[in-house]
């Protein structure tokens, strides 16, 4: 296997979203968006005691033409949508969204964030789709931490959950639009890592907690997007300090994106009417009981 080069280490930029503070790997100022991922942002809080779940979190928001998807590395989400779907997903586990032609879902801490200690941490992936899905219906795929097939090294030192793909002959247990590897990964000082995967998908590696130090001598550490060249078909590192990493790659999909806000199109003409179409209803609604 050749090791693909680092091509960008990225530091995350913080961003206030109407009042929740996020880590933004990207896209920043230093690093565009990593086609087919649209947008990356990490989520740390300790949900106050004082503020009733149904209160926090994300209150209902349309979306259309791409995949909001949510992995839960701390606490959970409440998530609701316009097309019935009602579920909570806690720690190590995912939710993935295809808005489609449109729907309107809310995030909201689950019920008994604070019985398992009101922290929450999360990554949110933005993933793109052809043109030719992007009015396709709307579905929801949940993901528990069980459910999640899991591969663990040999040493005990590293736990990989693949979420979607195929990372290391394991199948992740979520179908996607196109080809799209993603996992979640825990690993403790001392750990070494490589796998393979496609040479002609983009990839990215995010450290949300410890640091890591990669072949070539650099050590990286959190909130940082390691971006690889695709100059091969893996990558090796190792960890030097016990770390929390998210790990994706995709085929890159060559079309043009235009987004506004919650929309991901190709046309600005597509984006008014998605607009359009949220203001007169036709993506649902969401009434939280």
């Amino acid at each position: 296997m050749s090791l693909r080069n680092i091509q960008a280490i990225v530091l995350a930029s913080l961003k206030d979203m109407d009042g929740v503070p996020v880590w933004q790997g990207f896209p920043t100022a230093h690093q565009d968006r990593i086609d087919p991922f649209l947008l990356l942002h990490h989520l740390q809080m300790k949900v106050p005691a004082y503020v009733s779940p149904r209160h926090a979190g994300v209150p209902p928001h349309p979306h259309r033409g791409f995949s909001p998807v949510t992995f839960v590395y701390k606490g959970g989400v409440h998530h609701r949508d316009s097309r019935g779907n009602n579920n909570t997903v806690y720690e190590g586990g995912t939710q993935w969204l295809n808005a489609g032609m449109g729907i309107i879902h809310s995030e909201r801490p689950p019920a008994d964030i604070q019985e398992i200690g009101g922290e929450q941490e999360m990554i949110q992936l933005w993933v793109n789709v052809p043109i030719a899905h992007k009015m396709d219906q709307p579905s929801y795929f949940s993901l528990d931490a069980d459910a999640t097939p899991t591969v663990k090294t040999e040493d005990g030192l590293a736990t990989i959950r693949v979420v979607s793909g195929d990372i290391l002959g394991t199948k992740g247990a979520i179908p996607t639009v196109t080809p799209v590897n993603t996992a979640m990964i825990s690993a403790k000082a001392g750990a070494k890592l490589a796998w393979d995967f496609p040479r002609d998908h983009q990839a990215f590696l995010y450290i949300l907690d410890g640091a890591l130090k990669f072949t070539s001598g650099e050590e990286v550490g959190p909130w940082n997007t390691v971006v690889f060249k695709q100059d091969g078909e893996g990558i090796q590192f190792e960890v030097s300090r016990d770390a929390s990493l998210f790990f994706a790659s995709g085929l890159p999909i060559h079309e043009k994106v235009v987004a506004h806000g919650p929309y991901v199109m190709h046309t600005e003409t597509a984006i008014l009417e998605a607009m359009r179409d949220f203001q007169v209803g036709k993506m649902g609604i969401l009434i939280e009981e």
